[in-house]
């Protein structure tokens, strides 16, 4: 099955031009109305996972799904097309005003999916474990550490960090989990969808609030004090979850561009989450 045979099926008629976009893990290919996801159904199953969710989450929050299933070895999924595009991963060319508006909207909507109580059907989507990535208590979070071989002061930044994370973390709070800015739409400053919950679990808000300020480009300590301010975090704390949530998803991608991983992890041990 092709993109336009779904979106004909979803729509009910022809749906007009389709336009392929680029993707790292689907075919996406976006219409008037209508945005179709494409893949390979034994290359992953987190579009299994959206498509189990999508029925239940929270009325408003993403753009509804049409029509779904499964041809051959194709998995198939067509949504709602929400107005707007993606802000775009760091805000770029987004003034700090604006970027404040976009964020303050965004801690609503991830606050009423903090708030969901889910049914049955998607409590047993949301506790399957997932290889996440992120932080998963201190324990792990040494132990992966161990494991990589890292430039000394690197590896001395890391020990520190570990010095400061909590034992522990929650999984009982419905988390997106990958919701920076790319997975946003908005028309103007006004947001309309949050999209693509295929890594979507039970996890902590910090899960979430991590990634809204971190790619939040030369607004990200703007963003995290807001976000400290709307849900009151202390910002000392705000910053050290965040810290310690960012070195993890680093360690995870290690060796993948190793180059740019250390890089990134030299950042953060010499205080990108500390910086006035």
């Amino acid at each position: 099955m092709d993109a336009r045979a779904v979106a004909e099926e979803a729509l009910g008629r022809d749906p007009g031009p389709l336009t392929p976009v680029s993707s790292r893990s689907h075919q996406v290919h976006v219409g008037a109305d209508v945005v179709v996801k494409l893949i390979a159904a034994d290359d992953h199953t987190r579009l299994d996972r959206e498509i189990a969710l999508a029925p239940h989450l929270p009325s408003g929050i993403t753009a509804p799904l049409l029509v779904s299933g499964r041809q051959g070895d194709v998995r198939y999924a067509c949504y709602s097309r929400a107005p707007g595009a993606a802000p775009g991963m760091g805000l770029p060319g987004v003034s700090e005003q604006d970027a404040l508006v976009l964020a303050r909207q965004a801690i609503q909507r991830l606050k009423a999916l903090h708030a969901w109580a889910p049914p049955p059907p998607a409590e047993r989507v949301l506790g399957e474990v997932l290889d996440h990535g992120g932080f998963a208590g201190r324990d792990a979070f040494v132990t992966a550490i161990e494991k990589e071989s890292v430039p000394p002061d690197v590896a001395d930044g890391l020990s520190e960090i570990a010095s400061r994370a909590p034992l522990h973390v929650r999984t009982t709070v419905p988390v997106h989990a990958d919701c920076h800015w790319d997975n946003w739409l908005a028309n103007g400053v006004e947001l309309t969808a949050l999209l693509d919950f295929e890594w979507a679990r039970f996890g902590d808000p910090l899960d979430d609030w991590f990634f809204l300020a971190r790619f939040s480009g030369p607004h990200m300590h703007a963003v995290l004090a807001l976000i400290a301010d709307e849900t009151k975090i202390p910002l000392r704390t705000l910053r050290i979850e965040c810290e310690v949530r960012e070195a993890s998803h680093l360690i995870a991608d290690l060796p993948f561009d190793r180059p740019r991983v250390l890089e990134l992890l030299q950042e953060l041990v010499a205080g990108l989450w500390h910086e006035q």
